[in-house]
């Protein structure tokens, strides 16, 4: 140390604090990277159960029940079982047991020979595909469509006069209690409100423009005709004559009144469907291409609902994509076939203050 210097120094006493500080710096470090690492972990859990931030397409897990035995020939015999089997029967052989196929005429209501599972997928247990699991706990019901409260049985027969082309199918029938009879079934261990996570179809994110008719028959040529054949008309099984994947336009299939001639309905089923083998977790087509695909399935021939007018006596509930009119706004059919959709629900929702998805 230079003569004069008054400063001191205790090497031992140095040391300990470089080590003191270096101690901290570490320490610091590490809560950091803890904490980065905990951030990291509940991002992951958060993401994986669907609580994040998501977009217009995700889908939540469906519920539990979708889970559960579902196969009637695992029932025991019994007269209540019995009726059940022969629901499912109905719902699966539809033609045979109220259609085209079926000998008595006094029990024929169907009439085309597509069945209940041509739309209701997997015996009606298959996740936004229109599940039959909890349906008969949601009646009644109110339907715009009726603009009343209706029952399970109405709503059957919704079916019975559009998807299959036919005729009202007495309450009292066999026939009829027997679907409600399955569907009942199905939906035993559905809470009391018959409300379920996987019910309906795939939401999509509808395009800002109207359909691609060009996009969509390339969409249909390349996904689509492998299961329902260039003409669109299906394939049959040799078995039986019904159909192992049913027509999509022409006299046997559903006819213009249908829930499915609208082109967001149907793009929502497609999206969520097909082609063959696609599941709500694994979408094959594009929103857009569900979208242009609906369309030009939708503007193909097919059988005329009688009284179709009659149908919404109040218009303003009209679906936007109701393929049909009357209509309460100012657009024309042909946008309210193919769109852009977005300015007629801004149009209902300026003037009726009605938000409108469909």
């Amino acid at each position: 140390m230079k003569k004069g210097s008054t400063k001191t120094t205790t090497p031992q006493g140095g040391d300990a604090q470089s080590l003191s500080r270096q101690i901290k710096k570490l320490c610091t470090q590490i809560s950091i990277c803890m904490g980065l690492i905990i951030a990291l972990a509940f991002s992951v859990v958060i993401i994986g159960f669907g609580f994040s931030s998501k977009s217009h397409n995700q889908v939540t897990y469906p519920d539990d029940v979708f889970y559960m035995d579902y196969n009637v020939y695992n029932l025991s015999s019994s007269k209540k079982n019995e009726i059940v089997k022969l629901g499912f029967e109905v719902f699966r052989n539809t033609p045979l047991h109220i259609g085209p196929k079926q000998k008595d005429s006094t029990k024929m209501f169907s009439g085309n020979n597509l069945a209940c599972a041509s739309c209701h997928l997997n015996g009606g247990t298959k996740p936004y595909a229109a599940p039959l699991i909890g349906v008969v706990k949601r009646f009644p019901q109110f339907r715009g469509r009726e603009n009343k409260m209706g029952t399970i049985e109405e709503r059957i027969n919704g079916c019975m006069e559009r998807s299959m082309n036919g005729v009202m199918m007495p309450e009292s029938s066999l026939e009829m209690k027997a679907l409600i009879a399955y569907m009942d079934w199905l939906g035993r261990a559905a809470p009391s409100n018959g409300k379920i996570e996987g019910q309906g179809f795939l939401k999509v994110e509808i395009p800002p423009r109207a359909v691609d008719l060009a996009h969509g028959e390339a969409v249909f040529t390349k996904h689509c005709v492998v299961c329902h054949g260039a003409d669109g008309q299906g394939q049959k099984q040799d078995s039986n004559g019904l159909y192992l994947y049913p027509p999509l336009w022409g006299r046997d299939s559903y006819n213009n009144g249908a829930g499915m001639t609208r082109v967001i309905t149907a793009a929502q089923f497609i999206k969520g469907n097909m082609p063959y083998g696609t599941t709500y977790s694994n979408p094959i087509l594009t929103d857009e291409e569900a979208y242009d695909v609906a369309g030009y399935i939708n503007q193909k021939l097919r059988p005329t609902k009688p009284n179709r007018e009659k149908d919404f006596p109040d218009l303003v509930k009209k679906p936007v994509s109701t393929p049909y009119g009357p209509y309460v706004d100012p657009f024309t059919i042909e946008q309210h076939q193919l769109g852009p959709f977005q300015p007629i629900m801004d149009y209902y929702q300026k003037e009726h203050q009605i938000r409108k998805s469909k």
